[in-house]
């Protein structure tokens, strides 16, 4: 994989066309328009620089186990093996996050193109069917990843540029700039309005996540220790752009902003294209949003089998020489196996996605930053590779470090009010399960092999050599 593939990969795995679309209903409904673009204004600079942090790490450690063998060269086994479990589970909630939210954008296509209104049986099913012949693309190697990832690049671009200008150009109506910028909205139930607005940040974390799937592929990627770091960074920062822009589009095009939310699609954006464009647009442009989220799946169940494939490999999981074997087809299926258990309760439970996409976030973002503050504690006792931030790094890596548990919290406060079973917040409980997961499997499971036998990495200089030695 090249330099090029390797950002694709990361900015596959972000997707504006997947995180935007999929949690547009959510941002209508917990501050609106107002919240919508400026929180993807500020929570993309602010996982700019979580980026940022942790591409300087990545061009130092480019080993597939990525996240958890930095923690562990930094901090030792015991931080590698929490931070493993916490990047895996949120790999696998992403896994499960995505094909879902792609499956119910195609139960929206079929209902507009054929009437066809999909039980959660059937949408069950077509998720299903997503995760199998994603496993099947995912089993021809990483060429085949690697190019679809490159073309998923252009799709995302030319897919955006194409719904945009159509939205654009196409309607008599259009939302003014006041109502894009400044239209605040608060259907949650809560009278605060920072509160309200602080909840919906969570459409712009959620979508940028997943970029650590550049360090996850670094051993397949040619000139890794800078190829990895920049595949972070360019990936966070042509999502920011082209995701404002597609966001502030959809936000223009509203013709009735309560028809939208309340849409009989169950998407907010295919009604967005209906009313606006009409039907045989809205039935050709739908196909472009859903072939772009699974090109995001795909992209990220190559990461979340090169996670467990590195995470076997140091035997820190059960059953660990069926999964670390060379030949990544058990990791595909296993990558996939889970996912299709965490999203079983879509069948009985209308809050089950709400719940999935915690998994993915809850998990995923607090792996990022244990690396990035192992590596300010290390200070000049750091060895870095040739990607690095210079004098910026100390600033940007305590930023990183303070904003990765401020909107961790948020994700766990309760988003509407009342607070009954249906509305209930998972987050916490998924914090709590992934922590006894984690503790659980330290004192009575399978540990890292990593380190030395007496379980000590010595001093950080000591560390940082023997990284040198793997690497």
């Amino acid at each position: 994989m090249g330099r090029f593939g390797n950002f694709a990969l990361s900015f596959s795995v972000i997707s504006p066309l997947s995180g935007c679309m999929t949690l547009f209903l959510f941002g209508l409904n917990t501050g609106g328009p107002a919240v919508m673009v400026w929180g993807w204004a500020f929570v993309g600079l602010m996982v700019l620089c979580v980026g940022l942090a942790l591409a300087e790490v990545t061009s130092a450690y480019p080993v597939s186990g990525a996240l958890y063998f930095m923690a562990s060269r930094l901090g030792g086994p015991r931080w590698g093996h929490y931070t493993g479990w916490f990047n895996l589970l949120g790999l696998l909630g992403g896994m499960a996050a995505g094909p879902y939210g792609s499956a119910l954008f195609i139960s929206a296509w079929l209902n507009l193109s054929f009437g066809f209104t999909p039980t959660p049986t059937e949408t069950f099913a077509i998720f299903a069917g997503l995760l199998l012949l994603l496993a099947v693309m995912n089993l021809f190697g990483v060429r085949l990843v690697s190019l679809l990832n490159s073309i998923s690049v252009w799709w995302h671009l030319a897919g955006i540029a194409a719904i945009v200008i159509a939205l654009a150009v196409i309607p008599d109506h259009h939302q003014s700039a006041g109502f894009v910028f400044s239209e605040f909205t608060n259907n949650t139930g809560w009278s605060n309005p920072w509160y309200v607005g602080l909840l919906g940040l969570l459409l712009a974390q959620y979508t940028f996540s997943g970029y650590d799937a550049s360090a996850h592929l670094s051993e397949e990627t040619l000139r890794a220790q800078t190829a990895a770091a920049r595949g972070i960074v360019h990936s966070i920062l042509w999502s920011w752009i082209v995701g404002f822009v597609l966001l502030a589009g959809l936000l223009y095009a509203i013709q009735d902003y309560n028809g939208t939310v309340n849409s009989p699609t169950g998407v907010p954006p295919a009604q967005i294209l209906l009313d606006a464009l009409g039907q045989t647009a809205a039935e050709v442009l739908l196909p472009v949003v859903i072939i772009a989220q699974l090109f995001c799946a795909n992209a990220g169940l190559a990461s979340a089998s090169r996670m467990i494939f590195a995470f076997s490999r140091d035997g820190a999981l059960p059953f660990a020489q069926t999964w670390k074997r060379l030949n990544p087809r058990n990791a595909v299926w296993l990558a996939v196996a889970v996912p299709l258990v965490l999203a079983a309760p879509s069948l009985y439970s209308t809050t089950a996605y709400t719940a999935i996409v915690t998994i993915n976030v809850i998990g995923i973002t607090p792996a990022y930053v244990i690396p990035i503050y192992l590596r300010r504690r290390a200070g000049r006792h750091f060895r870095p590779g040739p990607w690095q931030l210079g004098r910026l790094g100390k600033p940007v890596g305590w930023i990183a470090v303070i904003w990765v548990p401020f909107v961790t919290l948020l994700f766990c406060l309760p988003p509407i009010s009342p607070v009954t079973v249906d509305t209930f917040n998972y987050a916490p409980v998924t914090l709590v399960g992934m922590l006894a997961l984690a503790w659980t499997t330290w004192h009575w499971g399978p540990r890292h092999d990593i380190a030395p036998e007496n379980g000590e990495y010595g001093t950080p200089g000591e560390r940082d050599r023997m990284a040198e030695d793997v690497v």
